[in-house]
């Protein structure tokens, strides 16, 4: 379950590095923090800060694009079902060590990308967004549209105001509170067809990717989050997961 993070304000970070300028040509590491790690444990914020960015920054890598980072209650999930969409994974540390760690990734002229995870929300009713008003649809598109078959996971109903509030809101709070410098989005395969691009096969003619198949609703949420990015930081980067093109 989630909780309430406010600690003292001497405890909280204070950011001292800006933002490093967008390299020329990115390099992108991916990463989990909390498998980024010899031992056999969950690996913290601290410990990617101490031992893993400076190894990124010495094999010549400018960027670094994190994995996991919005709590999901399912480990094994990788962090693609997520539970609490404004809350860092508690697994790896507190927020304020999020914060440093992202704090010292600037210091070294690492670009820091988030995975974000807008294309579902975990099935989960109890700690999820799933039925939080007793429904199927309250954030989500009700009945079979609203599911993931293969993921298992529910859809966002991108037209509700509601939802865009909410997803609009969290891509804004991960670029203010956490300074991340732009976002990969996860999976928007799933969001570019209302099939989901389940069970198809795309050779790259035009008609598998502007039919009737064309999830638009989904189309306009991404051209608002997009917009809305480079509103509040024009330098954002966005990079779209898609294994249909």
């Amino acid at each position: 379950n989630g909780v309430n993070w406010e600690p003292p304000k001497e405890d909280l970070h204070t950011f001292v590095h800006k933002r490093p300028l967008n390299p020329d040509n990115l390099k992108i590491y991916e990463a989990h923090v909390g498998m980024a790690s010899v031992e056999a444990k969950v690996a913290t914020y601290a410990d990617f800060a101490r031992d893993v960015l400076p190894r990124i920054k010495g094999l010549g890598y400018n960027a670094v694009q994190l994995m996991a980072v919005a709590e999901h209650a399912h480990y094994g999930c990788f962090g693609y079902h997520v539970t609490s969409f404004f809350a860092p994974s508690s697994r790896q540390g507190t927020p304020e060590e999020l914060k440093m760690m992202i704090d010292t990734a600037h210091s070294l002229g690492i670009v820091v990308l988030m995975d974000l995870v807008h294309a579902h929300a975990s099935s989960n009713a109890l700690d999820g967004l799933a039925q939080q008003d007793g429904t199927d649809h309250c954030y989500t598109h009700g009945g079979p549209k609203g599911h993931h078959t293969e993921w298992d996971s529910k859809i966002f109903h991108y037209t509700k105001y509601e939802v865009l509030r909410f997803l609009l809101s969290n891509v804004k709070w991960w670029l203010e509170e956490y300074k991340f410098d732009g976002f990969r989005f996860d999976g928007i395969t799933s969001m570019l067809y209302q099939s989901h691009g389940i069970g198809k096969g795309y050779t790259g003619g035009y008609h598998e990717y502007f039919g009737a198949d064309a999830d638009i609703e989904s189309h306009i949420y991404l051209m608002l989050a997009n917009d809305l990015i480079h509103s509040v930081l024009p330098s954002a980067i966005t990079i779209g997961e898609d294994v249909s093109g």
